[in-house]
């Protein structure tokens, strides 16, 4: 398990139209405020205030192609040479890390193959390094590298 250090400051929030919003550094827009929303928001949040991550180099619920199906992966971390570097899959906090979230992640991998994977549920974060065919569990996020 990855231990998780969120800085102090929260996401942006707004109401509008009835309807609560979140504001996504990444796509630079204002969001609906769902579950699994605040979890990648707050991740987002940990990863630029607290492990110094750029924004420039995250992408956020982007299309990916499955075979015949379209799929959006929840956010991306490119590394210094534009590559995908980074895949985190986030679930709501009431949704467990089980076997089921890392399995949709190891699909999204297929499509589009990174280095390192994390799921994450707000509370708790799980990741590995992928070598090949085998998964090596990780003990903190991995540093940036650009």
């Amino acid at each position: 398990m990855i231990e998780l250090r969120y800085p102090e400051t929260l996401p942006k929030t707004r109401s509008s139209l009835g309807s609560k919003e979140v504001f996504d550094p990444v796509r630079k827009r204002w969001v609906r405020l769902t579950p699994e929303e605040w979890v990648r928001q707050l991740f987002i949040l940990l990863l630029t205030e607290t492990h110094r991550f750029s924004t420039a180099w995250m992408a956020v619920e982007q299309s990916i192609a499955l075979g015949a199906l379209q799929k959006r992966f929840d956010l991306l971390i490119y590394d210094s040479s534009q590559q995908p570097w980074m895949m985190v899959e986030c679930k709501a906090e009431t949704v467990a890390l089980d076997d089921e979230v890392l399995d949709q992640l190891l699909r999204y991998n297929m499509s589009v193959p990174v280095r390192y994977l994390l799921i994450t549920n707000g509370a708790q974060c799980l990741g590995w390094e992928r070598n090949g065919n085998t998964l090596i569990p990780l003990q903190k996020i991995p540093a940036s590298t650009v």
